[in-house]
C-alpha cells in the first residue's frame, strides 16, 4: 500500500466527513471496531466536564485492521458523550487521503 497523501482541514470540514462517513453508526453495527488508544481523566476546570468523565482517544478501523479514523471524547460516568454529544473527530482516511487537523506547529507556516 502507498503512503497516504495527507490533507490539513478546518475543524468543521473534518467534522462534516467524519458524519457524512457515518463512521459512529457502522461501529455500532459492527462494521467497524473502535479500538480505545487512551483513555485519562482530564482537568475538571479545563474540560467543564463531570467528575470521573474520562478523556479517550478512539480508533475506527475496518475489520481488517486498517484506522479509518480517529476522535477524541468525553465519556461521562452515565455514559454519555460529552461536549457536543458526539466524539470529536481528529482525522479521517477516504481512500488514499487522509483529512487531518493542522498541528498546532503548523499554524502560520503558510
Amino acid at each position: 500500500m502507498s503512503n497516504p497523501v495527507i490533507v490539513k482541514v478546518e475543524a468543521h470540514d473534518l467534522r462534516r466527513l467524519f458524519n457524512d462517513g457515518r463512521f459512529v453508526e457502522r461501529a455500532n453495527l459492527g462494521e467497524l471496531i473502535v479500538v480505545l488508544l487512551d483513555n485519562r481523566h482530564p482537568s475538571p476546570p479545563k474540560a467543564d466536564e463531570p467528575y470521573c468523565t474520562h478523556s479517550q482517544m478512539l480508533s475506527y478501523r475496518l475489520l481488517d485492521g486498517i484506522e479509518v479514523a480517529r476522535a477524541h471524547q468525553y465519556l461521562r460516568p452515565d455514559g454519555s458523550i460529552g461536549a457536543s454529544g458526539l466524539p470529536d473527530p481528529k482525522k479521517v482516511r477516504i481512500k488514499g487521503t487522509i483529512f487531518q487537523l493542522p498541528r498546532k506547529s503548523d499554524v502560520g507556516l503558510q
